[in-house]
């Protein structure tokens, strides 16, 4: 029986729905494995870390509008965690806004497509075995989170 009690979820935001699409593109075309909204460190929070299957690591920003890019001044202090930065806008996107030394994917709620492949710079041995490590702990308390709520 439905908890009457609780309201319903809230709509997600655009850029939640991008982020969605973006994880089913990575997921289903590339074999990534992604967490949306991940913390690599206090402080930061990326909208999607995409683990790849030989170990890489890719960070997603997802901008669903013109002021909504304008008004983040931080994405370059994401580049200490990943191998590849990409953006992911929507086809109404000013592509023309984002810096050409960064990767660029199209997406909607359902799926994306690479536009262009981000520069590889790769993480430092230490930093990958760190970051690895807590992609895989944070995927594990958010599936023991769906099975236990009390967790």
């Amino acid at each position: 029986m439905p908890d009457l009690l609780t309201p319903p979820p809230p709509a997600p935001q655009p850029g939640q729905l991008l982020a969605r699409g973006v994880c089913r593109f990575l997921t289903d075309s590339l074999d990534f494995a992604c967490l949306e909204e991940f913390v690599p460190e206090r402080g930061k929070r990326v909208d999607v870390m995409a683990l790849g299957p030989k170990g890489e690591i890719w960070v997603i920003e997802c901008k669903s509008s013109r002021a909504d890019y304008l008004s983040d001044a931080k994405w370059d202090g994401y580049l200490q965690w990943c191998d590849r930065f990409f953006w992911a806008v929507d086809l109404d996107f000013p592509t023309e806004l984002l810096p050409l030394e960064t990767g660029l994917i199209v997406a909607d709620a359902y799926g994306g497509e690479l536009l262009r492949d981000a520069p590889e710079d790769a993480l430092p041995a230490a930093r990958r075995k760190a970051i690895t490590r807590k992609f895989a702990r944070d995927a594990a308390r958010r599936l023991q989170g769906w099975r236990d709520p009390r967790v």
